[in-house]
């Protein structure tokens, strides 16, 4: 019973992290863009005046592409092909990041169970063999539009993910010496020691790999700088260009989960995962008490941070009669201090009363998951500043960046790593 309640809740909780972070991940895509161009973004959408720092927007958004009416050219090669091209892309996205672990092992009657959404030891083999197969809904989005735009959008994209995949399997090869695994899980505990006083990190002990790796992910992601696939002066909207309603968002979703999970996969690998530097599960079990003073300092600190940002966002210069605006200012900070307060009321009763060993260990997994989502949010928003700051590369000079410089790279480091853990030790 307890086994199958621990399989439903990484299910669900792979499923509503995935979901959830679709209109997040749109809202902070114009909000960034609008800082960085120094605009305020969406601001104006909102229910009975709510506008939720600009989430009604996106919200909006969605809702209008659900009722849009989901048209087919006739122009199409095979309706068939062109139907399913979206939904393989968006299946091949999710099924990547269902490996990659978000807390330690979970302990049930001297079992151990492995915190994914898939319990797969081999996680690292399964991320980089479907992540290949997304290629295909690329390709047949181009081939079945019978579109000669969305043709070279899809011959674009692909060659650009496969000219980077090269380099990519390459710095996870380097990183697969290292750690002497393929288990995702086994990469975040062999980061939680140190080396030369640094958190090992695989950023520190293989920062070649990691530059690599961080790059080749841009290019996989279809993201800019490597945005081939798109060119408002060349071929317009790429392979998704016949394409509407659901089965346009479709494309875009995957784009974001793509995009997710490799964010996830990154600090995993190079970041620590979902552990925190230098304190190992066992550290943070034996002294769960201190963990949850932490917690409450650190929810505290964060719901004032919240109250100024709003109390900053929600403000005008001119002179508004009856401005909602405040009105909305003192509801989010209504629903902040009952949050910061029910979760701090939650800690010290745990703190004062103790916790046996399931509770402990339930404490740390929530713990984990919390620096997992942290973590994730920051290599985001990475992507995304990246994609505003950064001009786009012309197609050969992409090329050129992937097999000239970052594939002998790859393989320099590959000797280097193999000669280091064969000859030192």
């Amino acid at each position: 019973m307890n086994e199958l309640v621990l399989t439903i809740f990484r299910i669900v909780f792979i499923l509503s992290f995935i979901l959830l972070l679709i209109p997040i991940l749109v809202l902070l895509e114009r909000k960034i863009s609008a800082f960085i161009q120094d605009r305020p973004g969406p601001n104006r959408a909102n229910i009975a005046g709510i506008r939720l720092g600009g989430i009604i927007q996106a919200l909006a958004d969605a809702l209008k592409l659900a009722v849009k009416e989901d048209f087919t050219p006739s122009s199409i090669r095979s309706k068939f092909l062109f139907t399913i091209a979206p939904m393989i892309l968006f299946l091949m996205s999710t099924l990547t990041i269902a490996v990659i672990p978000f807390s330690d092992y979970f302990t049930i009657d001297g079992v151990k169970h492995l915190m994914q959404g898939i319990p797969f030891d081999g996680g690292m083999l399964w991320y980089l063999g479907v992540a290949s197969l997304s290629i295909y809904g690329i390709m047949l989005a181009g081939y079945a539009s019978n579109n000669k735009y969305s043709l070279l959008g899809s011959l674009r994209a692909a060659s650009g993910a496969i000219s980077y995949e090269i380099p990519l399997g390459l710095a996870v090869v380097s990183m697969i010496l290292t750690y002497d695994s393929i288990n995702l899980n086994d990469f975040v505990l062999q980061q939680q020691g140190s080396f030369l006083g640094l958190p090992s990190w695989g950023i520190f002990i293989q920062p070649l790999a990691a530059i690599i790796f961080i790059i080749c992910a841009f290019a996989e992601t279809n993201r800019a700088p490597f945005d081939l696939a798109e060119g408002e002066s060349e071929i317009v909207a790429g392979y998704h260009l016949e394409y509407s309603a659901m089965s346009f968002a479709m494309f875009f979703m995957a784009e974001y989960i793509a995009m997710t999970a490799m964010s996830a996969l990154i600090i995993t690998i190079f970041f620590g995962g979902y552990s925190l530097p230098y304190l190992s599960t066992a550290d943070l079990v034996n002294n769960y008490k201190i963990v949850l003073l932490s917690i409450v300092f650190i929810i505290t600190i964060l719901g004032f941070i919240f109250v100024l940002w709003i109390n900053k966002n929600n403000v005008t210069r001119y002179k508004v009669t009856n401005d909602f605006r405040k009105k909305e200012n003192k509801f989010y900070k209504i629903c902040t201090f009952i949050v910061v307060a029910i979760t701090d009321v939650i800690c010290f009763y745990l703190y004062f009363t103790g916790l046996q060993s399931l509770g402990q260990e339930i404490l740390v997994t929530i713990l984990y998951l919390t620096i997992f989502a942290l973590k994730t949010f920051v290599m985001l928003f990475v992507f995304i500043w990246v994609r505003w700051t950064v001009p786009r590369f012309r197609y050969d000079q992409i090329q050129r960046l992937g097999w000239e410089k970052l594939m002998p790279l790859a393989i320099f480091n590959i000797i280097i790593t193999a000669m280091v853990v064969v000859y030192g030790n």
